[in-house]
């Protein structure tokens, strides 16, 4: 991948960014309120040492859909590590619990941590399924109740759209790379970066977030923006107006002058007329290509794809050939995609072809424009020659749904079950612990986010094609067994994962 679209990746420790990032996105008072007044009440009751148990899961499968992916268990567990009341946190829940609230309450909460917690989990990146258990949260009343809104938060966003973007990876089919750009359409920066760490995880190759890459070591990549463009308007403004030829020698040669002459001779094997090429944006890719002339990929429909858009790139990218650079490709952003690539592919053929530059037949093409997972299936099922698709709302805004809806709820106190019984019968628990069992697969250690994101296509592989159908997909069957010992224990999927301070 390297150099596509102006990749770039360095070599960083993740494990300490990753950590930094929880405590600073994930304190312990990003809770509700009643999850401190209930603790308190445990607490006033003598139950602050009674054990329990929480389970966390989904009722339905996302997006209309015959399959989830979990993730998030990781930030999870990072979470648990560092959850630790500061004297300024509790000075502040003194300011807003109840003023009759006993204050050796606070004492109680300074001294709160995870160590007698254990956290048993589905692997991350596992296909999984509404109902089933996702986690399994065991330790004293009142801690494992106030972990409740922060477990949830870290998994269901992340598990959401985790599974998007598998659904965009089905769509796509295997082959075609796939560029996440959705943060400046995130719902704020943590979203942004939610985002782009888990559709990675989900099937994605590249990203555009560079705070992403830095965190998280996912392949950084870019463009141009159309205003890069448009803030061009002749010749004039393109500086150093000079390149020198990738061999070694050092003469730099005019390159507006070389350019004016592919121009020309494009233009003539094309038929186009000259007058209808806009100037500015030719200067606009002249500058970027002296920049970066081993990573030149233009947008190129700032104005006319056919008329100017796809000449300009063509006679800029000749002189690159001509200095012994390779460009890399073109952005197409609005239009028929499938079409105009068909035509931008044609025209390559055509140049490598005439004028001797094989360079020319390995020229990617990138398509964005307001991609969803429909106009992506379309796409696939269209011939085109896109190499690259590039989404952003659609992706990491979960636009078709945007919650997962997992819930935490007790199912286990002082070793005896817990059931709620609702009002809406969808709303009922099944009370008691619970093991999951499959088929296949045994008990697996934490991996690593690379062995994750491996993890999550080696899962839908084992899935049959009729329950991974984008459209009215196949139910699968999850039952409940009387008893876990009608099981054998080497089947079990979730790994105990216990976190130690």
């Amino acid at each position: 991948m390297k150099d596509l679209l102006a990749e770039g990746s360095r070599s960083f420790t993740a494990g300490g960014h990753m950590e930094r990032s929880i405590r600073e996105r994930v304190p312990p008072l990003l809770t509700d309120l009643y999850q401190f007044t209930m603790a308190y009440a445990y607490w006033r009751a003598g139950r602050h040492e009674e054990h329990a148990v929480f389970e966390l899961f989904f009722r339905d499968n996302p997006f209309g859909g015959g399959f989830s992916l979990f993730a998030g268990v990781h930030d999870c567990l990072l979470f648990l590590r560092n959850f630790r009341f500061a004297d300024e946190d509790v000075e502040f829940l003194r300011s807003v619990m109840p003023p009759d609230t006993d204050p050796a309450f606070f004492q109680f909460l300074r001294c709160l941590d995870c160590s007698g917690v254990t956290l048993h989990s589905v692997p991350e990146g596992t296909v999984v399924f509404a109902r089933v258990p996702l986690m399994e949260v065991a330790g004293p009343l009142p801690v494992v109740q106030l972990l409740e809104t922060s477990l949830l938060c870290l998994v269901n966003y992340a598990s959401l759209v985790c599974t998007n973007a598998a659904r965009f990876r089905l769509a796509a089919g295997p082959k075609r790379k796939l560029l996440e750009m959705g943060l400046r359409r995130a719902q704020g920066p943590d979203g942004g970066l939610t985002a782009s760490r888990y559709t990675h995880i989900g099937g994605f190759d590249l990203t555009s977030n560079v705070q992403a890459g830095f965190l998280f070591g996912i392949p950084v990549a870019g463009t141009m923006a159309h205003s890069y463009v448009t803030s061009f308007t002749s010749l004039e403004e393109v500086w150093p107006q000079t390149l020198s030829a990738v061999n070694g020698d050092h003469n730099l040669v005019d390159i507006i002058s070389l350019t004016k002459g592919w121009l020309s001779r494009v233009c003539e094997l094309l038929g186009a007329e000259p007058g209808k090429i806009h100037e500015g944006e030719l200067a606009a890719f002249l500058s970027y290509a002296i920049a970066y002339p081993q990573n030149f990929l233009p947008v190129i429909d700032s104005y006319s794809v056919g008329c100017s858009g796809l000449l300009n790139f063509c006679a800029v990218a000749l002189v690159l050939c001509e200095l012994g650079y390779r460009p890399v490709g073109v952005r197409l952003d609005s239009g028929d995609l499938c079409k105009q690539s068909l035509d931008v592919r044609r025209v390559f053929r055509l140049c490598s072809e005439h004028f001797s530059i094989p360079a020319f037949d390995s020229l990617i093409i990138v398509g964005t424009n307001n991609i969803s997972e429909e106009s992506l299936a379309e796409l696939n099922s269209k011939e085109n020659e896109i190499s690259v698709v590039g989404v952003g709302t659609h992706l990491v805004t979960c636009t078709k749904q945007p919650s997962l809806g997992c819930v935490y709820k007790l199912v286990e106190v002082r070793g005896r079950p817990r059931m709620k019984v609702s009002e809406d019968p969808e709303k009922s628990t099944v009370p008691g612990r619970k093991a999951v069992y499959r088929l296949i697969d045994v008990t697996q250690p934490l991996c690593s986010a690379a062995e994750t994101r491996a993890k999550v296509q080696s899962s839908l592989q084992t899935l049959h094609p009729r329950h991974k159908r984008l459209q009215k997909p196949d139910s699968y069957t999850v039952s409940l067994s009387t008893s876990c010992t009608e099981c054998n224990s080497t089947d079990q999927l979730s790994p105990s994962l216990r976190c130690r301070n």
